[in-house]
């Protein structure tokens, strides 16, 4: 990115309602640049993704397929589809991929909305190829963000209640649970926790709990679970919101300089309750 990825982080948010105005041809091929980079589709723990562009007009292909959004957007003027494996590891990098793509959406000015469960999985699969053994986990639409935001996009924002984030002290920890990390004691890496925070989650849930080190050479990620969430999808969505908090937090370390990589290294501390579960963590260099 030319632009600063934490501004980006900062700027993004779901936009449901577009412009009619096509996609311009230099956005277009951007994107088509962007998404046949093999080194974009590679994720921090090693696994692939796939991403289909399909440009709509109506909602409908150029094959005439109708894809299904229940009402909820208005105005695309294309989708992008994300496939992968169904298990934990290929959905974290899958959704670090996914993410980084829609922060360089955000970058070229081009609106977005992380969709996992509100849209019509049968129509997308007929309008493209689906390698065996994978599925479609996400989509988003693209499009230029429509001037003024409708009435119905304030409304679902206010139904997920996507402007009200969690504070620090529910999500964040020092050195074990019950202990809340203050930005003060977080040091150099309060900016990229902050941009957990900051992150999308299906609707609005924000799973995830951090839990810094006491020397604060690792971070460990774990995933709070919602008892029965996304189940009637068969997978876990929510491991889409913990690539997400992944994707987040490294870009800004990259950005501010902060060395580091990914490990399984679970600290095995005492958990406050059964639903939380060890997803892996960041070791300083």
């Amino acid at each position: 990115m030319e632009n600063s990825v934490i501004e980006m982080m900062q700027k993004r948010h779901s936009i449901r309602t577009y412009e009619s105005k096509p996609l311009s041809e230099s956005d277009l091929n951007k994107i088509t640049e962007y998404i046949d980079n093999e080194d974009n589709l590679v994720g921090p723990l090693g696994g692939r993704g796939l991403i289909e562009l399909v440009l709509v007009r109506n909602n409908v292909t150029n094959k005439g397929v109708r894809l299904g959004t229940y009402g909820f957007i208005k105005n695309p003027q294309a989708y992008l589809v994300g496939i992968t494996e169904n298990n934990k590891m290929s959905l974290l990098d899958f959704a670090y991929i996914f993410e980084k793509l829609v922060l360089y959406l955000t970058e070229l000015g081009l609106g977005s909305c992380w969709m996992g469960g509100t849209f019509n999985r049968h129509s997308f699969e007929r309008a493209i190829d689906i390698p065996k053994g994978k599925f479609i986990p996400c989509i988003t639409p693209i499009g230029y963000p429509h001037r003024k935001q409708r009435l119905f996009d304030t409304a679902v924002r206010i139904a997920v209640k996507a402007d009200n984030k969690k504070p620090w002290d529910r999500l964040f920890y020092y050195g074990k649970f019950g202990v809340p990390l203050t930005r003060e004691k977080a040091g150099p890496l309060a900016i990229p926790i902050e941009m957990v925070r900051l992150g999308p989650s299906a609707s609005n849930k924000q799973p995830w709990r951090l839990v810094l080190s006491e020397d604060k050479k690792s971070c460990h990620f774990f995933l709070e679970h919602t008892p029965s969430y996304s189940t009637s999808l068969g997978y876990d969505m929510q491991l889409l919101d913990m690539g997400i908090a992944m994707c987040q937090y490294e870009l800004a370390c990259q950005e501010l300089n902060i060395l580091g990589q990914w490990v399984s290294d679970d600290p095995k501390l005492d958990l406050p309750n059964g639903q939380i579960e060890y997803m892996i963590s960041w070791k300083m260099a």
